[in-house]
């Protein structure tokens, strides 16, 4: 049998032995059973053969509770062994993996697990708690099974066990010793469901993406080509409920390298972990590489094992984190639905911010307006794509037919986020379409305005949003995090700050500041939540302060 890792440009869908769970699981353990896969955070290694072991454990005793082929199954884990052996454990017993986030709870939590339409949760007893929550049951959940994590107390537990058999079959713990392992009938295909990952639902109801088992290799082959192999090993700091986290996690499977697994990301203990745990490649998401910039300098920010980070987005801090921490960047674009699309290639990254790369092979991109139609180089408009190779986006959303037709129409996916052409033919992110702030007749970029303000030394993070102005136009309100509570981001000294870095047009006229901006479950800040707060008391109005923007005549 081959070994070999299908080309992510070729059009080809790759064989089961490549892709799906068990026979790749299985190639793995045979070849190197003594080679390391996952670091766990307890300092716990398992190696293919532990794995396949593992997996094998969790997916007969998923059996026993009746898990059938082609079954959604519920796994609300954080990061760690149990999250891991769940989801391998679900795809080999054949069935299908529906990752909860950890942060759902009350409304749409309910949402979530009733659009699935799953019968079997497992869960942390911790988040178990809160199906407390009314009187009637989770969707079509009938069975929960606790799986304890090292904090969870033996009658605690139990206590909770009790309040939850009047509504669910409850079990603790997996237990494999009630059946054998049989293979699944049928057996799983490359274009068969894998997962169903949640997407954040900003604007409306989360949807579940269906990923087929093809669809997350190519995402896995497209990141990782040329990157990875049975040496390196990657930071698995990206939830498991997240995209990002599958595709490190299944990415070192079928590159034949390991993992660390963490719970999150950890500003302080990020560069210690990275040397204690010899990992070589990781993906700095959001603010991730802000922070680590933020700390002080030390004379050993070079002397570690990490070689290539993706940032993403790639703002202006990346070009900085590469050459004060001698890490390769690499910029990227994906979406839970799509797969690497567009990336940069190694060290020939433009530098430009928001330059996200170039499509990669395999992938057709246009850049179009509201009509599909294409616009001009350096124009903006929305980014639609379509891949040469089948199964490798999407399935479809789950249970919404219409949606999925709309998001495919003509024949093009279409993204959500504006883009532009830049002249190497590159790719360069301007915002998500509905994130964009129209003033003075300018578009304004919300991502460019918020790469500027956490420039500054005293922003940890920040939002821009739109908010109503005079004659039916947008404002700009500026919402940040202060990096020290104890001093406070002053907003006239921001603003100043701003004005040796943005066009006189994308200067905020409102300034609010936040010990801790809102969040979505996936960490995202909640700009509608923004937008509709709109400009509460306590903002600073730089017009209300006397402050004057003016266009600078140019003779």
């Amino acid at each position: 049998m081959s070994d070999d890792i299908l080309d992510p440009a070729s059009a080809a869908v790759p064989t089961a032995e490549q892709c799906v769970l068990g026979p790749l699981l299985r190639r793995r353990a045979a070849a190197a059973p003594d080679a390391p896969y996952a670091l766990m955070p307890d300092g716990d290694l398992w190696t293919y053969a532990r794995t396949l072991r593992e997996t094998e454990e969790s997916a007969a005793a998923l059996q026993a509770l009746g898990v059938a082929p082609g079954e959604l199954v519920l796994s609300w884990l954080p990061n760690g062994p149990d999250a891991l052996r769940v989801w391998y454990g679900v795809n080999l017993a054949g069935a299908v993996l529906v990752p909860l986030n950890i942060a759902y709870r009350g409304a749409i939590l309910r949402q979530v697990i009733a659009d699935s339409g799953a019968g079997v949760l497992i869960c942390r007893p911790t988040l178990a708690a809160r199906l407390e929550e009314g009187s009637e049951r989770f969707g079509a959940v009938r069975t929960v099974v606790l799986l304890p994590g090292p904090e969870d107390a033996p009658e605690e537990v139990a206590a909770l066990a009790g309040r939850l058999a009047g509504r669910y079959r409850v079990e603790t713990g997996l237990r494999s010793d009630r059946a054998e392992f049989t293979e699944p009938v049928p057996a799983p295909q490359p274009w068969d469901p894998q997962t169903v990952i949640y997407t954040s639902g900003t604007t409306g109801p989360s949807k579940g993406v269906v990923s087929s088992y093809a669809h997350l290799y190519s995402s896995c082959t497209a990141a990782f080509h040329g990157m990875a192999g049975p040496d390196d090993r990657y930071l698995l700091q990206l939830p498991l409920f997240h995209a990002g986290g599958t595709i490190g996690a299944y990415g070192m499977l079928v590159h034949g390298g390991s993992v660390t697994v963490v719970p999150a990301f950890t500003t302080g203990e990020f560069w210690p972990l990275i040397h204690r745990t010899g990992t070589t490649l990781c993906t700095l998401l959001g603010v991730m590489a802000t922070y680590l910039l933020k700390q002080p300098p030390l004379p050993q920010d070079t002397g570690h094992p990490l070689r290539a980070a993706y940032v993403i987005p790639f703002a202006e801090g990346a070009t900085e984190f590469s050459k004060r921490f001698g890490v390769q960047v690499r910029a990227l674009f994906n979406m839970t639905e799509v797969a690497c699309p567009v990336l940069s290639a190694p060290d020939q990254h433009p530098g430009v911010p928001m330059h996200c790369g170039h499509p990669r092979p395999g992938i057709t991109a246009r850049v179009v307006d509201d009509h599909d139609r294409e616009v001009p180089v350096g124009e903006a408009g929305e980014l639609v794509l379509r891949p040469d190779r089948p199964w490798s986006f999407l399935t479809g959303y789950l249970g919404r037919p219409a949606e999925t037709a709309a998001v495919w129409r003509n024949g093009w996916f279409h993204t959500g986020d504006a883009f532009r052409r830049a002249p190497d033919g590159g790719l360069v992110f301007v915002d998500r379409k509905k994130d964009a702030i129209r003033r003075r007749g300018e578009n304004i970029s919300s991502f460019e305005v918020e790469a500027q303000a956490v420039a500054h030394p005293g922003v940890l993070e920040a939002a821009a949003v739109a908010v109503p102005g005079d004659e039916g136009e947008d404002e700009v309100l500026l919402v940040v995090a202060d990096r020290d509570p104890a001093d406070p981001v002053d907003p006239a000294a921001l603003l100043e700050f701003l004005r040796e870095r943005l066009a006189h047009f994308m200067l905020p006229r409102y300034i609010r500041v936040l010990p801790e901006l809102p969040k979505t479950p996936t960490g995202k800040p909640t700009k509608h939540t923004l937008r509709a707060d709109g400009v509460v008391a306590g903002t600073w109005d730089r017009e209300a302060a006397g402050v004057r923007v003016r266009r600078e005549r140019i003779v």
